[in-house]
């Protein structure tokens, strides 16, 4: 009405011509962010590498783009590049340059609502009707330009059982390491779509397969080249199998308990050091989850209720040992469930733990948690 020009674009065009409900919706316009925010009052400006208005409905949030265009068009909004990095990405442009900024082709596609059209510049409904995930560009320019691209390629692969793009796929190998000079708090926000949509164990496989996941969890995935068929190997699975398990039925799953499953073995290993030192089981645990959170946290930065929870599931995996012994009190700790939880993890990976996941499950029986 304003006479802007809008199109719905991405993710949620792209899920329509999968046949998939689409999760949310994102507009791209020619508005800049600031006339955006003149035309609804109930929007509210965000970011800085990427400015983005999120224009508030009830519940919904939908997020508005203004177009982009390379850095090299500057006399619109500001841009900043350093070594091939973008590092503020704010150039605007028309839709005939925002569509050469996106990352991959499925992820182009815009939707005009002005005659129900579908407009595609690079390919991307042949590619979604090939089944192939393909990089908008020079694959290790778009690399370069943003590492996070590699994760994205996994978890869009993943996510929708399409195969990468040679293309794509032969430069990960030697620009993979760029990924470790990304900040811990952005890695964090990755790693959540990564492992929080669905398919996280697809997702965990493939990004050992492509040698992705040690910058993500290098202490795990240290662990896991030395033992790749034993036990540590075997509890992430079933831990991810189980996330995607409870996502794909509706239910929550808090990173917490995802946390402290990919750095269980870690903790393990730090604790057994601890204790053959003559530490107490109880004093190990918590000093060998502090070591691995504060390690882990300088690669992906995690906020406290998160660590904290993943602590508490460690440590009640040590009190959860003491049967018989104040059974109330641990049945009315606050992460008892989560720890209950773990403990039929470690059960369904092969330790001899079916005695206590007995008791412990009949004691819930007696004293139903409120």
């Amino acid at each position: 009405n304003a006479e802007y020009k809008a199109y719905l674009v991405g993710g949620g065009v792209r899920d329509i011509l999968l046949g998939r409900e689409p999760k949310d919706f994102d507009v791209v316009t020619d508005a800049k962010p600031e006339q955006i925010r003149e035309l609804f009052r109930n929007c509210r400006l965000i970011g800085r590498r990427f400015r983005l208005a999120h224009v508030r409905f009830g519940d919904d949030i939908i997020e508005v783009s203004t177009f982009r265009a390379p850095h090299h068009i500057s006399d619109q909004g500001e841009g900043h590049v350093e070594e091939g990095r973008i590092i503020r990405d704010n150039v605007y442009g028309d839709i005939d340059d925002d569509v050469w900024r996106r990352d991959f082709t499925i992820n182009a596609l815009f939707y005009n609502i002005a005659d129900f059209s579908i407009v595609d510049y690079v390919g991307g409904v042949k590619d979604l009707e090939a089944g192939q995930l393909r990089l908008i560009g020079d694959p290790v320019q778009r690399y370069v330009e943003d590492p996070v691209r590699m994760l994205r390629a996994i978890r869009f692969a993943s996510k929708l059982g399409l195969r990468i793009h040679p293309e794509a796929e032969h430069p990960i190998s030697e620009y993979a390491g760029l990924l470790e000079e990304i900040p811990a708090a952005r890695l964090f926000e990755e790693m959540l779509k990564l492992f929080m949509g669905g398919c996280a164990l697809q997702t965990f496989e493939s990004l050992r397969h492509y040698n992705l996941f040690k910058y993500l969890f290098p202490q795990t995935d240290q662990l896991l080249d030395t033992h790749e068929e034993n036990y540590p190997h075997t509890f992430i699975m079933h831990a991810l199998k189980n996330t995607d398990q409870r996502l794909n039925e509706g239910n929550s799953v808090t990173p917490g308990f995802l946390l402290a499953a990919l750095l269980w073995e870690p903790m393990r290993v730090h604790a057994d050091e601890h204790i053959a030192h003559g530490l107490s089981e109880m004093e190990a645990v918590q000093l060998a989850g502090d070591t691995v959170i504060s390690r882990q946290i300088s690669t992906t930065s995690m906020p406290r209720r998160f660590t904290h929870m993943a602590r508490d599931i460690w440590s009640l995996q040590v009190r959860l040992k003491r049967i018989k012994k104040r059974s109330i009190r641990v049945l009315m700790h606050p992460k008892f469930r989560a720890a209950y939880d773990f403990l039929l993890l470690r059960a369904q990976a092969g330790e001899p733990l079916d005695e206590l996941v007995d008791y412990w499950t009949e004691e819930q029986i007696k004293e139903p948690l409120a």
